[in-house]
């Protein structure tokens, strides 16, 4: 036993070092903070809610809040289901090379930077010289704006987004389908059983509680859209449907050294985000699903 509770020392010490003790940092969000006199040193803001109420009052904001939901939830809705089914597909292959080499192309993406799928996007998707606009082109004879159109731009997040995870986030589906006693596959192989039948009463729910976790895990970065991938790929003339809460906190907050006000929204974010995991939890426990505590 003590040398496990080694083992998982390292882990425990970096999340004391980079997780908790930064959370004094929070005091930004009530202080005017002066580089030169440090966060204790500062001056408490008056009133102490000022940055959020700048931010609640900002004419951006509920564009900027609907943008957020509307994307995550759309990365949760559509993100979910393909991993599931890459990995029953790539669990029933019987093919066991075939089998590796889509799982390594799969799960490939995963380690690619956002800045080299925007290149990969570009090259697929430019509307003057993407490879499926030319195809469009000679087929209907109009060409579709996707990375500059308020109706498409969105979809491009949510597939590139897939795109890059789906291999991924099977891996962690097939670990749990190599969890399942294989006698039961045995015994409904003699009662008759379909492989499609298989799937559905053994694979599922035999992964059921792994689907709610990385659920309930999910949930709690709904006010997380992804910066990165969105900062990489937006641009003026899709600020109406892309620009979220980190996006704009970046330009007015940090660009302009305002560290108060990214402050107060990242630990507005925090505090939707726990109580969607408290709210989550609690929905799947009821329910007989478990939950993460």
């Amino acid at each position: 036993m003590k040398a496990l509770y080694l083992m998982l020392l390292p882990g425990i010490i970096w999340f004391v070092i980079y997780r908790y003790l930064p959370m004094y940092g929070a005091l930004l969000a009530f202080k005017n903070y002066d580089l030169a006199s440090g966060i204790f040193q500062s001056p408490w803001a008056d009133p102490w809610y000022k940055y959020f109420q700048f931010f609640f009052k900002s004419p951006y904001f509920s564009q900027l809040l609907e943008n957020t939901l509307l994307i995550s939830l759309y990365k949760l809705i559509f993100g979910m289901l393909p991993p599931i089914l890459m990995a029953i597909l790539l669990n029933e292959c019987r093919l066991q090379w075939f089998k590796r080499w889509v799982q390594t192309l799969s799960y490939m993406p995963h380690f690619f930077s956002w800045v080299i799928i925007y290149g990969i996007s570009i090259a697929m998707l430019s509307e003057s010289s993407g490879i499926v606009n030319r195809m469009l082109l000679k087929l209907t004879g109009n060409t579709i704006p996707f990375l500059t159109s308020n109706e498409w731009f969105r979809s491009v997040l949510v597939g590139s987004d897939i795109w890059q995870n789906i291999g991924w986030g099977a891996i962690i589906y097939l670990a749990a389908m190599s969890s399942i006693d294989p006698t039961l596959y045995e015994a409904s192989k003699v009662d008759g059983a379909s492989r499609l039948r298989q799937i559905w009463h053994i694979t599922l729910p035999g992964i059921r509680h792994v689907i709610i976790l990385l659920l309930i895990l999910r949930l709690g970065h709904m006010m997380d859209a992804g910066f990165e991938q969105i900062y990489v790929m937006y641009n003026i003339q899709v600020y109406q449907v892309a620009d979220i809460i980190d996006t704009w906190v970046y330009r007015t907050g940090l660009e302009q050294l305002n560290f108060g006000l990214a402050t107060a929204v990242g630990l507005f974010k925090s505090l939707i985000g726990m109580f969607l995991i408290l709210t989550a939890n609690g929905a799947a426990k009821r329910w007989g699903g478990g939950g993460i505590w």
